[in-house]
């Protein structure tokens, strides 16, 4: 499973607003420079955010982009559905018609048939967990180094 590159600097840019959590709205062009990413292409993303209620932007000369919640209530699953929509292992595993709900098969007329299901479902399921299991909050405290220790009363 590859995610696009919506996801990887959707993160990065989620990661930058949680960064900036206390500090108040940050243009898309100071991330964009910050990080080497392409503004259109950032201001497609964050609108995509933006619909999912993970960011929420403010108009004006101090304006900007802030996150719509804590970094510690955002789960890296909700960010990497919305940017990517379904996240499956095979393009057929998702059966995006309205209501289906099933899993699509290229050699069978009936997904429920195909001997390779379970294994796509718990590739699927151990992924979503994954991305459950981790919040924003975790990835801006990982990337960020910490703070040297003075060594009192030693010879160094």
């Amino acid at each position: 499973m590859i995610f696009t590159t919506k996801a990887e600097y959707g993160v990065r840019l989620l990661i930058e607003l949680g960064r900036s959590e206390d500090s108040g709205p940050v243009s898309l062009k100071a991330i964009a420079a910050g990080e080497g990413l392409p503004l259109a292409y950032l201001e497609r993303i964050v609108a995509l955010l933006k619909k999912a209620g993970l960011v929420e932007a403010t108009r004006g000369a101090h304006g900007g982009y802030r996150l719509a919640k804590p970094a510690a209530e955002i789960r890296m699953d909700e960010a990497v559905t919305a940017l990517e929509g379904a996240v499956a292992p095979m393009s057929c595993f998702v059966d995006d018609r309205p209501g289906s709900g099933k899993v699509l098969c290229s050699h069978h007329d009936d997904g429920e048939l195909c001997a390779t299901k379970l294994l796509w479902m718990r590739v699927q399921g151990g992924v979503m967990d994954a991305l459950h299991r981790t919040t924003l909050a975790e990835l801006v405290s990982f990337g960020t180094p910490e703070p040297q220790l003075l060594k009192i009363g030693t010879d160094a």
